[in-house]
């Protein structure tokens, strides 16, 4: 049974990143927090170490008033290596990684990365991203709300300090446990590290959408030339459908089209093109199935688009 792992980091950092062996750093994991979940969503266990720094040897000022530490408290913290290995060793095999939004994976990888240590995966990294749960449980899906107005706004009772990691982290870990299993089906993916291969590529479908990480290209006319990435496909029946909004791009990083599907209806695809941390490109591309007059607002997005290229 997997244990789920809904975790914290406290970080600083300097005036400027940090380079060294080909590895770049911008912000230094100082606190690592976190609470072990049974199926039940039950806590039983917890994780606390603060860690001390090697890299940024001074707390800047905006960090230090925000996680309530200081360089003093830091001297008695063990080094990253042996307090990441110790986490990962206290998660066990196979955890879920659970975190309020999707930066401190993307970070903790970065800082594995940078002292050497193996990454978690040789291929994006599937977690709970609670913040954004939240917001399709208790919102409209879109907006993100900070820690503090979660616990807020569902009652739950502030009897913990915030901005401490294992703090932060047990009141996640309460908001968690009240998201239902539906709402659990819209896994994140962390891409710090991402697809090299077609085989490591990313294709999961949820409940109103579809979801494709590519592997890696060299360049954005190898994106747009590839067939796959921009083909118009029903997700649902698998059957090449044909455009009604051709594809058009506001900003040369992310381009939308829109195909009709007879069985199904309008399809909305986005694709994103990002920078991987190798410097090549990798795409995400979403499709979802919109209305009518979503269709017309696109066709009007795609005029203007036209008309700012011609200007």
């Amino acid at each position: 049974m997997n244990n789920y792992i809904v975790f914290d980091l406290e970080w600083n950092q300097g005036d400027a990143p940090v380079t060294q062996n080909g590895k770049t750093l911008n912000f230094e994991i100082v606190e690592i927090g976190a609470v072990k979940l049974n199926d039940k969503k039950e806590i039983i266990g917890e994780f606390s170490e603060l860690i001390k720094p090697q890299v940024h040897k001074h707390m800047h000022r905006i960090t230090g008033k925000l996680i309530h530490l200081s360089m003093e408290d830091l001297e008695n913290g063990k080094p990253f290596q042996e307090v990441a290995s110790d986490f990962l060793s206290w998660c066990g095999e196979n955890p879920v990684f659970c975190s309020w939004g999707p930066l401190d994976l993307t970070e903790f990888q970065r800082n594995l990365d940078f002292f050497g240590l193996p990454l978690l995966s040789d291929r994006p990294v599937a977690f709970y991203d609670v913040q954004k749960l939240y917001s399709i449980a208790y919102d409209d899906g879109k907006n993100r709300k900070a820690l503090s107005t979660a616990v807020d706004e569902l009652g739950i009772s502030k009897d913990i300090p915030f901005h401490r990691a294992l703090a932060d982290a047990e009141y996640t870990a309460r908001i968690f446990g009240t998201i239902n299993d539906k709402v659990l089906q819209k896994v994140s993916f962390d891409t710090y590290v991402t697809p090299k291969t077609k085989k490591q590529e990313i294709k999961i479908t949820f409940d109103d959408y579809f979801k494709y990480i590519s592997r890696e290209f060299d360049t954005k006319e190898d994106i747009l030339e590839n067939i796959e990435i921009m083909s118009t496909k029903c997700y649902l029946c698998h059957r090449n459908i044909r455009r009604k909004v051709k594809w058009f791009s506001p900003n040369g990083k992310h381009y939308y089209s829109v195909a009709y599907c007879e069985l199904h209806g309008f399809m909305k695809s986005k694709v994103r093109i990002k920078k991987a941390e190798d410097g090549r490109l990798f795409v995400v591309k979403t499709c979802k199935f919109i209305q009518p007059e979503d269709v017309e607002a696109m066709k009007l997005r795609q005029r203007k688009t036209k008309k700012k290229e011609k200007d």
